[in-house]
Parts: structure tokens; sequence; C-alpha cells
């Protein structure tokens, strides 16, 4: 008997701890979301305002009216609509027993006057209107910030090139316009055929900055997904069908799909719409376009991409850029690609590293317009 219920009691304790470790797991995600209650952010804000308003009436040196716009303000960042409402009205009478108690011949700080009352009604008026952009948009009350930094680093770390063999050097850098934190320009890239090949993509989204920034981060997870699970001859096809079927008013971008050996060096070239690849010959010392023959992603159904074929010798470097580098309202792309050789020139002897950030530092710094450029190399050695 004393067996069976102690294996009652462990039975019902191990169900109420499961029902409490449900309940904690639930009001965590609801915290998160932004579904839990705001009640203790409430209350704080709330027992601020009779401490404000005793403050001005006692210590008017040292508190004032407008110290209000406080609470206010800090309640448009944290607090739901409803709540808001409340605390404002919390507001307002502290604002009129001040205006009551101290009077209307009251000298220094601590005078309620017109323009007070204009600032705290103009603190809670905008207020407002953050939180319920806030709540329309579904934005968590809390953390909500954070939001925009796990979008920003997950599009770096999908723009993130891996590691390649000895004797190759690999680098890229990304500035989006305007200096924002979102780009229409990404990178995806992979090693496939069991480590053997690299395959890099280049996008331009239509757009810029954070205009551009939201469908790059759609495409980029959708690309990386492509990546590698298709032939490479079959990644742009279906890149452009996945476009046409999110049926975007601004539906189209530019790609650039390099597939290059890492044991032999040879390479195949396939674009949409892209501008081209520039390789600098060690032998020569000249630079050459190698690019393929294909149309924009989005616009049409049943496109075709013809592939340029090419060779990475030892010493030789290969460059793949997007339109902000090279373009702008008062220079064509022909000479922006030649101020980017020209610039590109003096790293040959002083070595790669770090070339890409200099590069775009040098020929298009301040160039509203988003800008990438990746830069891969054979080592001579």
């Amino acid at each position: 008997m004393a067996g069976a219920h102690v294996e009652s009691l462990l039975a019902r304790t191990r169900m109420i701890w499961h029902r409490a470790r449900t309940a904690l797991r639930k009001s965590a995600v609801d915290y998160f979301r932004g579904d839990a209650s705001d009640w203790l952010a409430f209350g704080c804000l709330i027992l601020t305002i009779p401490a404000i308003a005793c403050g001005t009436l006692m210590l008017p040196v040292w508190f004032s009216p407008a110290a209000l716009v406080l609470p206010i303000v800090a309640g448009g960042l944290l607090l739901r609509p409803a709540s808001l409402l409340a605390l404002y009205a919390a507001s307002a009478a502290a604002l009129i027993v001040e205006a009551l108690v101290l009077g209307p011949y009251t000298q220094g700080p601590a005078r309620v006057t017109p323009g007070t009352v204009l600032v705290v009604a103009a603190c809670g008026f905008f207020g407002l209107v953050i939180a319920q952009f806030r709540s329309r948009v579904g934005v968590p009350w809390r953390r909500g910030g954070t939001m925009l930094f796990d979008l920003r680093e997950r599009i770096r770390v999908q723009s993130k090139l891996p590691a390649l063999p000895r004797g190759w050097h690999r680098e890229m850098a990304l500035r989006p316009a305007g200096g924002q934190s979102f780009s229409g320009d990404f990178v995806v890239a992979a090693r496939t055929n069991g480590g053997r090949t690299l395959e890099i993509v280049l996008t331009d989204v239509s757009g810029k900055g954070m205009e551009a920034g939201s469908r790059a981060l759609l495409l980029s997870g959708a690309f990386g997904g492509l990546l590698g699970a298709l032939p490479p001859h079959g990644f742009l096809p279906a890149a452009n069908g996945y476009l046409l079927r999110q049926d975007w008013d601004e539906g189209f971008a530019t790609s650039i799909h390099l597939v290059l050996d890492l044991e032999t060096g040879d390479y195949e070239l396939l674009s949409a719409g892209h501008l081209p690849a520039l390789q600098l010959s060690a032998g020569t010392g000249r630079w050459q376009e190698m690019t393929g023959e294909g149309p924009l992603l989005g616009v049409y159904d049943g496109a075709e991409f013809t592939p340029a074929r090419g060779n990475l010798r030892p010493g030789d470097v290969l460059m793949l850029f997007t339109d902000g580098l090279v373009e702008t309202a008062d220079r064509d792309i022909s000479e922006g690609i030649d101020r980017l050789t020209g610039e590109a020139d003096r790293y040959v002897a002083a070595g790669w590293e770090g070339a890409t950030w200099h590069l775009i530092e040098k020929v298009a710094k301040d160039v509203n317009d988003d800008r990438a450029l990746l830069l891969i190399r054979r080592h001579s050695f």
C-alpha cells in the first residue's frame, strides 16, 4: 500500500511539473512574440507619474512639469495602445493637479504653461502613433529591435564564403546604400561535388538599401537552398521560376553564377543580365571581361542561360561585382570598369589581402547604391 501511494504521489508530481514547464515555455514564447502581458512595464511607468508630480510640487527647483514626457515616451516604446491610453490619462491628471496646486502666478521652472501642455501632448501623440504601428505590424513590444538585428545577421551568415583549400584566396566586401544595415546585393556560396567545386552566386535585387532588403533576405534563403541541390546549369532557371512565382511589382534581379573546379582552375560563368566578371591574367598582366548570356531573373518564363568558360592559372585573379561599384549618374559602366581595374592593379605586387574593402573605398565610397565585390585568386605557388 505504501509503495502504491508513493508511485501515485510521484505520478502526480510529474504531471504538475509537466504542466508548469509547458506554461513556462508558452509564457517565454509569448514574451518574445509580444503576446505576454505588459503589466510590469505599465506598473513601473504609472508609478513614476505621481513621483514626478510630487517632485514638481515639493522640489520645484529640481523637477519640472515637462518631466512627464519621460514616462510618456517610454510608454510609447514599451506599452500596447490600450495600456498607453491609461498612462496618458494618469499623466493628464497629474498635469491638472500641478496646474491647480501651483496656480497661474507661480514663477520658475515649476510653472505649468500652455507650452508645457503642448510639449506633453505632442510627445503623447507621437508615442501613440509608434505604439499603434508596432501593434499593426506585429513587432514585439519587448526586444522588437532584435528582430531586425537577427535578419541582418542572417543575411551576413548566408553570404559567408566557405573556406578554400591551400593555394586559393577568397574575400568579399558588401556595402549597403546610405550606410544602412540591409542591402539588395547578396551572395550565396557552397562547395559541392565532394568539396572539389566552388559555387558562388552574386545577386543584385531591384531597388537598394532597406527597399530591397526584405526581398534580398527571402531570395538569399531560397537561392541558398537551391545551390548545390541542383546541377549548376539548373540553378538560374530554377531561380528565375521562383522569382516569377513571387509576382512582385519590382520582381527582377540580376545574378552571376560561378562554378569553379578547385583542382584544375577551370570555371563556368552563367549570367542572368549581370555585369561581366573580370579576370586578371598573371602572364600578360591584362584584365579580360568574362560573361555568359542570359536575361534578367523574373522577367519571363523559359529563359535560357549560356555559360562562358575560362581557367584560373596560378597567379590569376577573378572579380565579381555589382553595378553600384562601376556605374553612376555621371559615369558609364565601361569607365567605371576601367577605374576599378586600374585601382586593382595596385594590389598585384602588394598582395590581395583586404583588397575588396579598399577597392570599394577607392572607386565607390560615396555612391548611393548597394555595392558588392568578390575576389577569387589562385596563388602562384
